[in-house]
């Protein structure tokens, strides 16, 4: 690297030397030492050895082959480690953190915030090996500190001028004083004559872009409804021996297994158990076939700020109703902390959403295609019902199954929600398997 630096330095100064006609032994002796001067300085061997590395889009996954690119964890000048995140890209599904391959020293970024950007598209440069130390730690914010400062700088410049408007605006004192006419047209008799006025408050709008996952959710949606044949059937059901064995269990569980025992697991198992028994609703259309699924993956529903969510509970027909509250946290943990991934949300061969947790008391699910149903929990309410001839107060639920009737008829969907109603009024079913 250095000899070939030298061959450029004189292929340069060289010709420069002989126009001049300064080509004598003294000026050669002092460029000698000049270029051996320069070849010791430390700023040369540190970018000529550099390895600058440029950080493309990764990808993220077979459906997705672009983003926004919402946010930058790192800045040019800050040190990186191996892995850790430099930026976040969001798609329509979940957000992508993009972690840097090397450890080093941001040197360029090569897009901005809300930029859209594709998949193998730059998107960073990086000195990888490189240190930030002292006051290289601050080389790149102090650079762009004099841009900033110079408004700073100019201001009392532009002070001075406003201060002189004052003297100048004394000189046209007199003219005031006689223009004294002009409080007179401030009068309070011309104000009182005028209509009394109320205060309407504020009326105004914001007008907030959508994000992707807002976007490809109206799209998933609206496509649902223009697709399939949909239709909802309703059911009750009766929650006290369920909630009899929550409250029976749930300190065991906490403490064997160390999660919280809820609904939710009852009603995974619940539904496994009805669609082995209902194999349409656990079914998808492909062109002109019907694909049946052997094997049980439920979407659970999740709300989160950016908008819903489907994890998928694989294979829950070989889990337990403490092993599907597990995976439930799991997830639940990893929506919160927004780390969620595209694998996480795949696939899925029934939907379960719980609107009771907001209070619903009763709705109509829209299916997630391309599956066949959907199942919407509802509120836990005490209501009056009639047990064995007498009039009881019991815990009840409404239960909703939305299904694509191109697939599912009536009566696959009323054998489901009424399969799903026994197991939960007596979980002990479970265990029969009946």
């Amino acid at each position: 690297m250095q000899s070939r630096i030298a061959f450029q330095l004189g292929q340069t100064v060289t010709p420069v030397l002989r126009r001049t006609a300064l080509a004598s032994s003294t000026t050669k002796l002092a460029f000698q030492h000049a270029q051996s001067l320069f070849f010791q300085h430390g700023s040369l061997r540190l970018y000529s050895d550099a390895k600058y590395r440029t950080i493309k889009v990764p990808h993220m996954a077979d459906s997705i082959t672009e983003g926004t690119l919402k946010s930058w964890a790192k800045m040019v000048g800050e040190q990186v480690e191996q892995d850790e995140e430099v930026a976040s890209i969001e798609t329509d599904k979940v957000d992508i953190p993009v972690n840097s391959p090397v450890g080093g020293v941001i040197r360029e970024l090569l897009a901005k915030e809300e930029d859209t950007v594709v998949v193998g598209q730059d998107l960073f440069k990086i000195e990888e090996g490189a240190v930030v130390e002292g006051g290289a730690a601050q080389s790149a914010p102090k650079a762009e500190e004099p841009s900033s400062s110079e408004p700073i700088a100019a201001a009392p410049k532009k002070s001075e001028p406003a201060a002189a408007t004052p003297k100048e605006a004394a000189k046209p004192a007199a003219p005031k004083e006689a223009a004294a006419p002009a409080p007179a047209k401030e009068s309070k008799p011309a104000a009182s004559t005028s209509p009394v006025s109320f205060s309407t408050g504020e009326r105004s709008e914001r007008r907030v872009k959508m994000n992707r996952m807002r976007l490809r959710i109206s799209e998933r949606l609206k496509q649902s409804q223009n697709t399939a044949a949909s239709l909802t059937t309703f059911n009750e059901i009766d929650m006290s021996n369920l909630i009899d064995l929550r409250k029976t269990y749930k300190d065991d569980v906490l403490k064997t297994h160390g999660v919280k025992l809820g609904y939710m697991g009852a009603f995974v198992k619940a539904s496994t158990h009805a669609l082995q028994a209902v194999p349409e609703v656990n079914a998808s259309i492909d062109g002109d076939h019907l694909v049946y699924y052997d094997y049980c993956d439920v979407s659970v529903a999740v709300a989160t700020p950016k908008g819903l969510v489907t994890p998928v509970l694989r294979n829950t027909e070989r889990m337990s109703i403490v092993d599907v509250e597990q995976e439930i946290a799991n997830l639940g943990k990893k929506a919160r902390d927004n780390k969620i991934t595209v694998e996480d949300m795949a696939g899925g061969t029934f939907t379960i959403s719980n609107g009771g947790v907001f209070g619903s008391l009763y709705g109509t699910p829209i299916i997630n295609m391309p599956q066949a149903a959907i199942l919407g929990m509802h509120a836990i309410k005490e209501r009056p019902v009639v047990v064995n001839g007498k009039i009881e107060i019991r815990p009840m639920m409404y239960v909703a199954l939305s299904y694509d009737h191109r697939i599912i008829d009536g009566r696959e969907a009323v054998t489901f929600l009424v399969k799903l109603k026994e197991v939960i009024e007596d979980p002990r079913r479970l265990l029969l398997s009946v």
